[in-house]
């Protein structure tokens, strides 16, 4: 099998996950849209009385609870469950593609925008797809596939390069180790930013009260971005440290503020500030849930407008 085989099938493989995770959006959109909001099935399952038997008992519950809690419908239900599945799967074919891509070019696939989105976009989805092993995410099924879908179709449109070898700098080991860490924090700070944004909303309520209270409370929504942030920043933070070793055997320096270097320390900052915020009592927990977005949006134009306007070492990037 040729190398451009190998390079198309990879292209297969990205339209296939590409398909997969718009129809798991539109499965967990249904979902969404028919669930039961979860504060009301937990006031539902509270009233519905212990069986004790006689007229009194009986007369002392409602008609709507009577005949038990809140259940949210089946075809939802199932709609979740497929959704779930072919969230997995389409995070199989994403993985799938990089390493037929890898193969053709005989190098490590993370050497270009193009090939990082398809990484990031894998993390994402696996990094929500292995939570909702230990919670019930499928509330925020919609967010996450919503964002690796937008994000597959700017990669695969404006971002697309043939796949090719890279320049001499970036072939060295520090390829996979570094960059494939940047890649898995960038995947969990998208879900966690998702989950930032959520709690923001919450209290404004767009869309209407019952939409909100199908999601769980703003305090455990917050709890959860925080969770997931924890778990980004020391990933974030070996990237820098990472990055500045590979500078050195590269470049013969750790730092020669090119603006690849200088937004990823800035990325950093704003992460930490986060952090400090969250544990400090004199701060809201909204104010902190801000900083983790704006956190997001400098990752966003790191490798955006940093990658596409800015000249320097890093520019091979595009």
């Amino acid at each position: 099998m040729t190398n451009e085989m190998l390079a198309q099938y990879a292209n297969y493989a990205l339209a296939s996950a590409a398909l997969l995770v718009t129809v798991a959006m539109l499965g967990y959109a249904l979902y969404l849209a028919q669930a039961v909001p979860v504060r009301e099935r937990a006031e539902a399952d509270a009233k519905v009385p212990a069986t004790v038997g006689g007229p009194a008992d009986d007369a002392a519950v409602t008609p709507a609870v009577a005949a038990g809690p809140a259940e949210t419908p089946v075809r939802a239900r199932k709609a979740a469950g497929i959704a779930g599945s072919l969230t997995w799967l389409a995070a199989g074919l994403l993985l799938l593609s990089a390493a037929l891509r890898g193969v053709a070019v005989e190098r490590f696939p993370l050497g270009n925008l193009f090939e990082f989105s398809v990484a990031g976009g894998f993390f994402a989805l696996a990094t929500f797809s292995v939570a909702s092993t230990r919670r019930d995410l499928r509330w925020l099924g919609v967010f996450v596939t919503g964002f690796v879908t937008l994000l597959l179709m700017v990669a695969s449109t404006a971002w697309y390069v043939e796949a090719d070898e890279v320049v001499p700098s970036l072939q060295s080991y520090w390829l996979p180790i570094h960059v494939t860490v940047a890649t898995l924090s960038v995947g969990v700070f998208a879900v966690g930013a998702i989950v930032s944004g959520l709690y923001l909303l919450s209290d404004r309520e767009v869309g209407g009260e019952r939409f909100w209270r199908k999601l769980p409370p703003p305090q455990s929504l917050e709890r959860f971005s925080y969770s997931l942030h924890i778990i980004g920043f020391p990933l974030w933070s070996f990237t820098l440290i990472a990055g500045a070793i590979w500078a050195r055997e590269a470049w013969g320096a750790y730092w020669t503020w090119d603006p690849k270097e200088v937004w990823t320390f800035v990325i950093w900052t704003v992460y930490a500030a986060y952090l400090h915020a969250r544990a400090t009592k004199n701060t809201s927990r909204r104010t902190a849930n801000w900083i983790a977005v704006a956190g997001f949006a400098c990752i966003i134009i790191n490798y955006t407008v940093v990658n596409f306007y800015f000249i320097g070492m890093h520019s091979y990037a595009q």
